[in-house]
């Protein structure tokens, strides 16, 4: 999600709640009550930096999916990071979102001919200027360990879904699967049958957030599924249309009264997904 900045306006906010917590419990334990318990934060929004949050108030400061936009989104207050997964050549998850290095690194390409040890070698650059900074590639376990009870962590699962079980056994590892949602795109009830078998398998402790999209679900009672399936803390909106409405007016069937009274009858977030909605404000 491109991060709407302006959002952590609340801020300000969010730190005197925190201030009032009980002794000992952890930033990550506090965002996840939020996100467990939708209905009881519906007047709160959350924000989740997108690529780890490299982009801030409109301009690329840091390098997507790297440890410094992690740093520099938890100092400014946002409650979840978003990360890419993909593997290296010698099976290893690392953060990357293409599956090519050319657009984001000094290296050239596919992520899965590298190994570990080559890809940090690799520098991250800036979007946009293409400057090279001392950032290198992450894998999967450097990212949890700089996210560990400070704010909970979105593997964006590039992978197919058999890759989950890999992940969440990486964080159970650490000690912190619970701070972890990963996410899959559904749309019909094949896939909802797929994916529920793999979530189950894999045991519980950590999060599961599903993804419909508009390009393939048109119904608001696909969600209301969904939610019933999963028991999830949120489901992931997005809004491929290029049209001209907002999604404060109309916003298409996911963006609709019925979703909203859906997710509050469920108890789940809308997950608002603004990276994806084109030429919409």
């Amino acid at each position: 999600m491109r991060t709407i900045w302006q959002g952590l306006l609340l801020s300000a906010a969010l730190a005197v709640s925190i201030g009032h917590a009980l002794a000992g419990e952890t930033r990550a334990r506090q965002i996840l009550d939020r996100f467990e318990h939708a209905n009881q934060w519906r007047d709160h929004v959350m924000v989740a930096a997108h690529r780890a949050g490299g982009m801030q108030a409109g301009k690329t400061l840091y390098p997507e999916n790297s440890l410094a936009a992690v740093e520099a989104s938890i100092a400014l207050g946002a409650e979840i990071v978003e990360v890419d997964i993909r593997r290296s050549k010698d099976g290893e998850f690392v953060v990357m979102h293409d599956s090519w290095l050319d657009r984001t690194t000094t290296c050239k390409g596919e992520v899965v001919g590298y190994t570990v040890a080559e890809l940090k070698e690799c520098r991250l650059v800036l979007e946009g200027t293409g400057a090279v900074t001392s950032e290198p590639v992450s894998t999967l376990r450097e990212m949890l360990l700089a996210t560990r009870d400070r704010i909970l962590i979105n593997l964006d699962n590039k992978l197919d879904v058999q890759a989950l079980p890999g992940m969440i056994a990486v964080a159970r590892e650490l000690g912190m699967a619970d701070q972890v949602i990963v996410k899959e795109n559904l749309w019909n009830q094949q896939r909802i049958d797929t994916v529920k078998a793999a979530i189950d398998a894999i045991g519980g402790g950590f999060q599961f957030m599903p993804i419909i999209a508009d390009d393939a679900v048109r119904d608001a009672a696909f969600a209301e599924k969904v939610g019933r399936v999963f028991s999830s803390g949120a489901i992931e909106l997005i809004n491929w249309r290029a049209g001209g409405e907002t999604l404060t007016e109309t916003g298409g069937p996911l963006f609709s009264n019925r979703m909203r009274a859906s997710a509050v009858r469920g108890g789940w977030h809308i997950w608002a997904d603004t990276y994806a909605i084109v030429n919409k404000p």
